[in-house]
């Protein structure tokens, strides 16, 4: 039981037996003391006032005493108007802190055969392009999420759905066909995910310029109506698209040579993405393919037309009618019986259901799909899918740039292996710089540089709040002072060389030494701090929050750097407080090593 919930327990009794009051223990509001008062933890007592029939004041006082009398880990008490600020006894931060040091897996619950199943689906990337600035967001998004969750004694299966089908796929093909001489791979020099990504940019290319020739003479002196229905016009002449949906209509009726242009292209693509992957350190433990699961959502989709739950219109397109909801109609297969996203989703859930005893679906994806995963929401359910309700859609912000947002058909793009590459250079010109590798052997040095590089990143995007639309700089992420990922891993590097040199000079601090119960002020904030780990993992996975571990490790680390810097510790002459100093720094690493694990973050034993 951590010390709030022991507090108001305690204080369920107290106000019993003094007001003959009952509440909740989740409707008492106990909140850390504010620096400027004595204290560790505050209890409001205003909503007491009535029952007690007392000025608050007063009311603190009574409170004060009898939680000191009957609650040996309070030490002392002060009140401030309306408010009962408690000291807890340095010997229960004592104890906490080797109960810590104790527990092997402080913070990480372990699953068993009755813990819940959570499936989480991100990545989701599409053939037709490389991964880029947004990829990466919600690769390390999804990554991290399920190893929060996997904390909190879940079981996990990290999924991936790849849109490797569907008009966009085409264009690729078809400009492929058209403009690049059959070159591959080996011959363009390109991994296979950027030589394809080429190929859509060259379609959009080619195909506004053949839009603007299809305009007519007069469209730059028209309104803005006959703008829009010139445009419409002209984009459905376009000789270009109309192969690109002959390509589609080629594709799904099976076509030998169109799958087979299909097949090899997107086997260049996944070779690059698996390379992405492993840049980034993200992984799946099952990856699904839209051209395995648009058909099934086609079955549900007609099976619901069947049964009246959808209808067809006269072009022959089948829609979803969601006006009860509070919602517009929604396309589900088109006119020429091709399929829309929303078709795989309804064919992909309905396929992991049936592989997996799914308890959660948590979907990661940007916040522009919200009402997308509402209607889905919604179709599944009305399909008769007892899950359809409950699906979670894990919605985060876009990442942006200084200079705006990137834009994939336009090919202004940040790259995601670009970005890698230049996160692992500019740590390595920063650590140079700064003299950070000097005691490192040339393949340690590389390794570090790899792991600052990658650290950097992916805190600098995690310590966000994952709804806020972010703007990404490479060179704040790099930094070694601030809230960054460099900053906590030097931290971690510092804590492990101090390890180190007391090990080799013979000192043994695995156990706990019977220290003084007077405390500093800094070492009692860092065994607090130490104690807010396990509350703040499971708060994270209750609000799929990955910032909330990312900021307390940075606050963790920031609070032993004030302690490192005004405390001794391998020169303190008393024996037992050394010892002392040690294993707290001992469980610090580990914690803060925990944290960044969580992120997916890896960090170092000497810079």
């Amino acid at each position: 039981m951590n010390i709030i919930d022991l507090l108001c327990e305690r204080l369920q009794c107290c106000l019993k037996e003094l007001y003959q009051f009952e509440t909740e223990s989740s409707s008492l509001q106990i909140q850390k003391t504010k620096k400027e008062f004595e204290g560790d933890l505050t209890l409001v007592v205003f909503p007491f006032v009535r029952a007690a029939r007392k000025k608050p004041a007063d009311v603190a006082e009574e409170i004060g005493q009898w939680m000191l009398a009957h609650t040996p880990e309070i030490s002392r008490y002060n009140v401030v108007q309306g408010f009962l600020n408690m000291s807890i006894s340095p010997v229960y931060w004592l104890e906490r802190l080797e109960a810590i040091g104790t527990d092997g897996h402080y913070g990480m619950k372990k699953s068993d055969e009755r813990s819940p199943l959570v499936m989480v689906e991100y990545s989701s990337p599409n053939t037709n392009k490389p991964l880029h600035l947004g990829h990466v967001r919600n690769n390390l998004l999804g990554f991290s999420l399920s190893r929060i969750l996997e904390a909190n004694g879940n079981k996990v299966v990290k999924t991936n759905i790849v849109n490797d089908r569907g008009i966009h796929i085409c264009k690729s093909m078809l400009a492929w066909k058209k403009w690049f001489d059959g070159a591959t791979p080996e011959t363009s020099g390109k991994k296979g995910d950027h030589l394809v990504g080429d190929c859509y940019v060259a379609f959009d290319k080619h195909y506004k310029s053949e839009i603007k020739s299809l305009l007519p003479a007069d469209y730059d002196f028209l309104d803005e109506k006959g703008k829009e229905e010139a445009r419409a016009k002209a984009e459905a002449a376009s000789p270009l698209m109309a192969e690109a949906h002959a390509m589609l209509r080629a594709w799904e009726a099976g076509d030998k040579e169109v799958r087979d242009l299909w097949k090899m292209m997107n086997e260049w693509v996944y070779a690059g993405f698996d390379e992405t992957y492993r840049a980034l350190g993200v992984s799946f433990d099952k990856i699904y393919y839209e051209s395995d699961t648009y058909l099934l959502g086609k079955d549900k989709v007609l099976e619901g037309l069947d049964k009246g739950l959808f209808f067809r219109k006269d072009d022959g397109s089948v829609w979803a009618d969601l006006t009860d909801n509070g919602l517009d109609q929604k396309v589900l297969l088109r006119s020429d019986g091709t399929s829309v996203y929303m078709t795989q989703d309804i064919g992909t859930a309905n396929l992991r259901f049936q592989e997996y005893p799914i308890d959660k679906m948590i979907y990661v994806v940007g916040n522009e799909q919200n009402y997308h995963f509402k209607v889905l929401s919604i179709l599944l359910d009305r399909l008769g899918f007892a899950w359809g309700k409950d699906l979670v859609h894990f919605s985060y912000g876009m990442v942006e740039l200084p200079e705006g947002k990137m834009k994939s058909r336009e090919g202004t793009v940040v790259d995601a292996d670009d970005l890698i590459d230049e996160m692992v250079k500019t740590s390595r010109e920063t650590s140079q710089e700064l003299g950070k590798l000097d005691d490192c052997t040339p393949e340690e040095a590389e390794a570090v540089v790899r792991m600052v590089g990658l650290g950097a990143l992916k805190y600098f995007i995690l310590k966000v709040d994952p709804r806020k639309t972010m703007t990404f700089n490479p060179k704040e992420s790099i930094d070694f002072n601030g809230n960054t990922g460099p900053f906590i891993q030097y931290a971690h590097a510092r804590i492990q060389s101090v390890l180190r040199k007391a090990s080799q000079a013979g000192i043994y601090f695995d156990r706990l030494p019977a220290v003084s119960q007077l405390l500093s002020d800094k070492e009692q904030n860092l065994i607090m701090l130490l104690n807010d780990f396990a509350d703040t993992v499971k708060e994270a996975g209750e609000t799929y929050s990955p910032a909330l571990i990312a900021n307390y490790v940075y606050n963790l680390v920031k609070e032993y750097n004030q302690f490192y810097h005004d405390f001794s510790i391998l020169r303190e002459e008393n024996e037992d407080l050394k010892v002392f100093r040690l294993y707290l720094s001992k469980q610090v690493g580990k914690v803060v090593k925990n944290g960044m694990y969580l992120l997916g973050i890896d960090v170092p034993d000497r810079m």
